[in-house]
């Protein structure tokens, strides 16, 4: 591992976050002797970010806590064209309405893990529709475009993904990464920041923000990526058997968030230990070392450090008190309702007034239509859902804290 001086870098490094660096040296000279402001951007494409997001949200609290400066930017201007880096197809546009929305939405995260204030080393959060929807287009292509040559755009991954597949790649989405790029350049006259961070398919955006920089206004900036993170079975960090892991409440329950840290493979307990949580090195050591039945307590330190991080400690305690009475009681058939299901199948609505979750299938229905009922985690919006059993154990959910199990009565 390469020997930093800086805080920062040190910090990054122990913890697993470096992949590519555009200047390492300059970089860590820079950090060991001032505060850097050091942004990533997000877009605001949903009403929340999701688990393979999260990595970035780490990078700008372990910014902050190496004494540096985070600032978070918000695409309210870049979502209305669409980034393409790893998309096979064009995105639905939303309106400003709906893209200010989802920032109101998305920024709940960001304030359980970063100090937000007016200090040196207090977060921001800009939105870079302040400066990309007053640019005149003319104007913008004569002085930022020309830095920029078609030849090499067509060789990033995001552009030959989209060719090589023979899948559109629309004009606007061509223009991303200019204005991407552009953006670094604003935040550098504006914040004085000095470095952008960002996933390992970033990267070709992130260096073209350097090179602008340095060629408009001879300021030198550096660029960051994290490794891709991946789980140990080779699938996408982020998502689950029932779909995107969502970082705000409203989106995922905090039981189900808590479960998916706790069904972490046992190869990745100690990487993800150090990258989404502040639980220390040597402990991380400790924990991964574990082997055979021990290594469950280590995955329930990870779910309680990782919840406590993003839904806060009480929900935290709460979801892993949830989780120990469904599969530690509820396997003994204690604690937990449950319901033998016979033929094979039942209809949800029956399912919770057998439950007794709801009084009657009138208030079943309101309950699903409500959003209120969830199968396995999975929230269920559908009145005549039909609940297929197989081997094992079905858990429904009404609200947050009733919970229940169907079980095959054949």
């Amino acid at each position: 591992m390469t020997e930093y001086t800086s805080d920062l870098l040190r910090l990054l490094a122990t913890r697993g976050y470096i992949h590519q660096v555009t200047d390492a040296a300059g970089l860590d000279a820079l950090a060991a002797k001032q505060v850097v402001p050091v942004y990533v951007g997000f877009d605001a494409t949903a009403s929340s970010l999701h688990v393979g997001n999260l990595v970035s949200i780490m990078l700008l609290r372990r910014v902050q806590q190496a004494g540096h400066k985070p600032i978070v930017i918000m695409g309210g201007g870049t979502t209305k064209i669409g980034d393409p880096s790893g998309k096979d197809e064009v995105r639905k546009l939303l309106d400003d309405d709906g893209i200010n929305a989802n920032i109101a939405s998305i920024r709940r995260a960001f304030e359980r893990l970063l100090t937000f204030g007016d200090g040196p080393t207090d977060a921001v959060m800009v939105n870079n529709d302040e400066w990309l929807g007053k640019l005149g287009y003319i104007d913008f292509l004569r002085d930022v475009g020309r830095h920029f040559t078609i030849n090499r755009m067509l060789t990033f991954d995001s552009v030959k993904l989209r060719l090589d597949r023979e899948q559109p790649l629309t004009f606007l989405e061509f223009n991303y990464m200019i204005l991407q790029a552009y953006d670094f350049l604003e935040l550098s006259r504006r914040y004085g920041c000095r470095a952008q961070m960002g996933g390992s398919d970033q990267w070709g955006n992130i260096v073209n923000g350097v090179e602008l920089a340095r060629r408009i206004d001879g300021t030198e900036v550096y660029g960051v990526t994290t490794p891709l993170i991946t789980k140990a079975d080779g699938s996408k960090m982020g998502k689950s058997v029932s779909g995107a892991v969502w970082l705000n409440e409203d989106m995922l329950s905090t039981f189900d968030y808590w479960q998916f840290w706790r069904n972490t493979d046992d190869r990745d307990v100690g990487r993800f230990l150090r990258l989404f949580t502040d639980v220390p090195l040597d402990e991380v050591a400790r924990l991964e070392s574990l082997e055979g039945a021990e290594i469950n307590e280590a995955k329930k330190v990870l779910a309680d450090a990782a919840t406590a991080l993003c839904r806060g400690a009480a929900a935290a305690v709460e979801a892993a008190e949830t989780a120990r009475r469904t599969f530690e009681e509820g396997a003994s058939g204690a604690a937990l309702p449950s319901h033998d299901v016979t033929g094979g199948s039942i209809t949800l609505v029956d399912a919770l007034v057998a439950l007794e979750f709801a009084a009657s299938k009138g208030e079943a229905r309101r309950l699903i239509k409500g959003g209120g009922a969830r199968v396995d985690g999975d929230k269920i919006v559908e009145e005549n859902h039909l609940i297929m059993m197989g081997t094992g154990p079905i858990r429904i959910s009404a609200g947050k804290k009733h919970h229940g199990l169907l079980h095959s009565a054949s």
